[in-house]
Order: C-alpha cells, then sequence, then structure tokens
C-alpha cells in the first residue's frame, strides 16, 4: 500500500482531503502543526479525533511557534483584531499567516523522505477560500516543482491538492459523499467552545453547508444572516 501524508489542520477541508486520501487507498500519515494560533488546542482536538476515526498508520505534531513569534497575523498576535467574515472579500484579510504552507509542506518532505511516502496532501483551495497566496494552485506547481530537484535522486514525492479548484459547496458535497466525519472537523478562528459565526472561516463553511444543501453539524454561538434565512427554508 503507497503511503499518503496528509496535512491535517482539523478544519473541513483538510477532514474532506483526509476522506479523499482514503479513498484512494492510500496508507495514512497525518501530521498536524501547533503555530501559537488562537484555537490551537481545539484544532489539536480535531486533529486527534479524527485521526482515530480514520485509524491513521502514524501521526505527527510538530511545535513551529516560532510563526507566532514572527506575527504579522491576527491568528497569533492577539493585539490584532480577526477581521468579521466577509464573502466574496477582496484582498488579504488578517488571518493570513505569513508563508505558513511552505514552512508546513517543507516538515511534511522531510517526513516523507524518511517513511517513503509517494504523496503529500493538502486542502488547499484557492476558488472559494479566503484569498491566502500560498494556497494558490500556482504555489503548488512550483512547489512540486522545486521538489523534482530538491531530494535524493532516488526519491520522488507529490504535493496533491485535491480540493484546490472545488467550492466550498462542493467540498462539503465531497465530504458528505466520502462520508468524512465533518462533524469532528474545526473551522474557527476565533472560539474553541462553539465556532464563532462571525469570522472568515465560519463564513466560507456555513456558505458552503448552505450551498450543497447540508446542515453544519458543529454548534455555533450566533449564525450570519445568510445562514439563518437557510435553516428558516429548510424547514
Amino acid at each position: 500500500m503507497s503511503k499518503g501524508i496528509v496535512l491535517v489542520s482539523g478544519g473541513m477541508d483538510s477532514c474532506v482531503t483526509a476522506a479523499i486520501a482514503k479513498d484512494l487507498g492510500y496508507e495514512l500519515y497525518f501530521l498536524h502543526v501547533n503555530y501559537g494560533q488562537r484555537t490551537e488546542k481545539r484544532e489539536l482536538q480535531a486533529f486527534y479525533d479524527i485521526s482515530s476515526f480514520y485509524n491513521a498508520k502514524d501521526t505527527m505534531v510538530v511545535d513551529i511557534s516560532y510563526l507566532k513569534k514572527i506575527g504579522g497575523s491576527s491568528l497569533t498576535d492577539e493585539s490584532m483584531e480577526v477581521e468579521k467574515g466577509k464573502l466574496n472579500r477582496e484582498g488579504i484579510p488578517t488571518t493570513y499567516v505569513p508563508f505558513r504552507n511552505a514552512n508546513i509542506l517543507s516538515i511534511a518532505t522531510s517526513w516523507a523522505e524518511v517513511i517513503g511516502a509517494e504523496k503529500i496532501f493538502i486542502g488547499a483551495v484557492e476558488e472559494d477560500s479566503s484569498g491566502y497566496p500560498d494556497c494558490r494552485e500556482i504555489f503548488y506547481k512550483k512547489f512540486n516543482e522545486l521538489l523534482s530537484v530538491a531530494l535524493a535522486s532516488d526519491f520522488k514525492v507529490e504535493v496533491v491538492t485535491p480540493l484546490i479548484n472545488l467550492k466550498k459547496g462542493q467540498i462539503v458535497q465531497k465530504g458528505v459523499e466520502l462520508k468524512a466525519p465533518l462533524h469532528l472537523s474545526w473551522s474557527c478562528y476565533k472560539s474553541e467552545d462553539k465556532a464563532c459565526g462571525e469570522c472568515d472561516s465560519c463564513f466560507l463553511r456555513l456558505k458552503g453547508f448552505m450551498d450543497a444543501g447540508e446542515i453544519d453539524p458543529i454548534s455555533y454561538k450566533k449564525y450570519p444572516d445568510f445562514y439563518q434565512e437557510f435553516l428558516k427554508s429548510s424547514h
């Protein structure tokens, strides 16, 4: 069985990506990073819950809290405000963590070399996302080009982005189709008890469930207006 490393933040996109890797028949190795984010404990719980659900062959949790020291993001710097959600946002929100995904992929690549993994799965989304530059398809194309020259000549690994061109509604549909444990995932940027329902991540997640005609199984402190209307119409 081929080995696949899945980057599992604990969010909805990484949960569905794990389901896809499982469906493709890969032996699952789950990687999670703590980087000093506001919801670090809750995301870690989601990671372990999803790992247990899929009976991952092995898991690795890595601390890269130097990203908190570097700062520049409202996810790691509590003096910065987490912006309220905004659909069809233009520009990069304050929740962007500078070059985070490159840091995570580098760790995954090191692990892949050691265990002989053929694929590194990441749930990056460009089509329907907050506009982070390290979630663009071109970023992963160039990263794979780097891997083609950066590794030992007898080792090949590829970064795979199965969700990159999907909209959030399509991601939810894919998760439902593959019976992904979406109830175990956590997407909120601000809260660790109930999801805030106000941040960009909550907005995008709820819009995805609405567009898919599905009810989000996790609890929220409040729902945005568009989702409240959806709930009323779905009863």
